[in-house]
C-alpha cells in the first residue's frame, strides 16, 4: 500500500523515522521535516521504500555520487554538512546517555582527508547471468554495479576497474567474491576471497591482470598470486610491510588524527600497553617516547609490527605478542607496571579486557572505538571500576556513513 509519511528524525543508521500510531517507521534517504511517499518493504513491517520526496527539507542537498540511494554504500550524502556533523556527534552522545554516562562530547573532527584508502568490492552473478561488481544494495544481497566511487582516495582510482577485471576472470558462480583493495605507498594491494582454489592457468591469467593494472600485490585468501612491489605504509618513523588483507584505518588522515589524540592522552607515560594493536599505527608512534607492550590476535600483523620495529632506529623497546584478548585479556598482575593502556578493538568491543582494566590501578586508559554502542558499554564497565571520563572526541573518517570513530580518555 502506497502511503504518505512525515519524517520526524534520523535514526542511528541514517534512516529517516516517521512516528506512526503503530510505532516508528524507517525510510532510508529521507530527512527530518520531509513529507514523503513510500511503499512497503516485504517482510519488514517497520520499513518503507522511498518513492518520492513530496516536500523536501531546506537542508537537503544534491548527493555527490550518481549511485547514492542505489548502491547502499553511503547512508547520508543528501544533508548539509553542519546538520550531518551534528548528527554524527549525536550518535556518541546518545550511546553514552543510554549507558548512563555523563561526559562532554567534542565536536567531530573531519578526518576524511583524501578519502578512503581501502575498499571491499563485491562481485556476483545475477539470475540473468549478468556479472555485477560494486557494493551490496541497502539491506539486500544483490550487488549494484558501479564504475567509480567518489569517497575513495585518488590512490584507489584504478580499484573499481581492476576489481571488474579480476571478477570477469574468476566469474563467481554461487558465492560472491569479495575483492579488498588497499592503497599503499607502492601501489594497490588486492586480496580476493570467495574464489575457491585456483588452477595454474587461472593463476597465470590473474598474474597478468595484476601486471596490466599495475597492482603492487595480488593474493587470494592471503596466498600470493603476483607481486610487483612490497605493499608498505609509513607509521610515524617506521615503514610497515603490510600482510595481505590486513586491517588499516579507513583513511590516512583518520589514522593520523587518532594517533595524535592517543599520544596526547597518553601524555608522558613511559610504559604503555597497546591492545588490539594491529600492525602498530599507535604502538610505533608511542614507541618514540615510551616502552610499549603490544598485543593482537592477528599473528601476521604482529610479525609485521616486529619487523617494522627492528628496522626503525630511534624507538624505545616494543614487546609485541600474538594474543587473543577476548579469551586472554591482560590481567591486573600484568598491568602493574603499565602507566597507560590504549585499546582499539573490533566492532564487538573489548568487554573482557575492560573488566580486567576496571580491576587494575592503571592511571590512564585511552579507549578507541568504531562502534558507539560497544564503546559506551566498555566505558560503563570502566566507570563502574572507578575511572572518570575526561575527554570524548568523535573522529569522522567514515564520511557519509553511520559509522563514527571515538577516542576517549579515562583516568583514575
Amino acid at each position: 500500500m502506497i502511503e504518505q509519511l512525515v519524517i520526524q528524525r534520523l535514526a542511528g543508521r541514517g534512516d529517516g523515522v516517521a512516528d506512526t500510531p503503530t510505532g516508528p517507521v524507517y525510510v532510508p534517504y529521507t530527512l527530518p521535516g520531509e513529507t514523503v511517499t513510500v511503499e512497503p518493504v516485504p517482510g519488514h513491517p517497520d520499513r518503507r521504500h522511498l518513492l518520492h520526496v513530496d516536500m523536501a527539507s531546506d537542508e537537503r542537498r544534491t548527493p555527490i555520487c550518481p549511485h547514492f540511494g542505489i548502491c547502499g554504500g553511503c547512508a547520508i550524502q543528501h544533508w548539509t554538512d553542519e546538520r550531518y556533523r551534528q548528527w554524527k556527534r549525536s550518535l556518541v552522545v546518545s550511546a553514552l546517555a543510554a549507558a548512563g554516562l555523563d561526559a562532554a562530547v567534542d565536536d567531530p573532527i573531519d578526518a576524511h582527508g583524501e578519502g578512503r584508502r581501502r575498499v571491499t568490492l563485491h562481485a556476483r552473478r545475477s539470475g540473468r547471468d549478468v556479472l555485477e561488481v560494486g557494493f551490496a544494495a541497502l539491506r539486500a544481497h544483490h550487488v549494484i554495479g558501479i564504475d567509480r566511487c567518489p569517497v575513495l582516495a585518488p590512490a584507489l582510482d584504478g580499484a573499481v576497474k581492476a576489481a571488474w577485471a579480476i571478477a570477469e576472470e574468476l566469474r563467481p558462480e554461487r558465492k560472491p567474491l569479495d575483492i579488498q583493495v588497499t592503497a599503499t605507498d607502492t601501489g594497490m594491494d588486492v586480496d580476493v576471497r570467495g574464489s575457491g582454489p585456483l588452477t595454474s592457468a587461472r593463476s597465470t591469467k590473474l598474474a597478468r591482470l595484476a601486471d596490466t593494472h599495475r597492482l603492487a600485490r595480488l593474493s587470494r585468501h592471503g596466498e600470493l598470486i603476483a607481486q610487483r612491489a612490497t605493499p608498505t605504509v609509513v607509521m610515524g618513523k617506521a615503514r610497515v610491510a603490510l600482510p595481505p588483507g590486513c586491517f588499516l584505518q579507513a583513511t590516512a588522515a583518520g589514522e593520523a588524527e587518532l594517533a595524535r589524540l592517543v599520544r596526547l592522552h597518553v601524555g608522558g607515560a613511559k610504559a604503555v600497553a597497546d591492545l588490539f594493536c594491529g600492525v602498530g599505527p599507535f604502538a610505533l608512534r608511542l614507541a618514540e617516547t615510551a616502552r610499549v607492550t603490544a598485543a593482537d590476535s592477528d599473528a601476521t600483523a604482529i610479525a609485521a609490527l616486529k619487523q617494522a620495529t627492528a628496522a626503525t632506529s630511534g624507538l624505545k623497546p616494543v614487546e609485541a605478542q600474538a594474543r587473543d584478548l577476548f579469551r586472554r585479556p591482560f590481567v591486573e598482575q600484568e598491568l602493574k607496571r603499565i602507566e597507560a593502556v590504549v585499546f582499539d578493538p573490533p566492532r564487538q568491543g573489548a568487554e573482557a579486557q575492560a573488566r580486567e582494566l576496571a580491576k587494575s590501578a592503571v592511571p590512564v586508559v585511552v579507549a578507541v572505538s568504531c562502534n558507539a554502542a560497544t564503546f559506551a558499554r566498555d566505558a560503563r564497565i570502566l566507570a563502574d571500576g572507578g575511572y572518570r571520563m575526561t575527554s570524548v572526541t568523535p573522529v569522522d573518517q567514515f564520511r557519509y556513513s553511520a559509522h563514527v570513530e571515538i577516542v576517549a580518555k579515562l583516568e583514575r
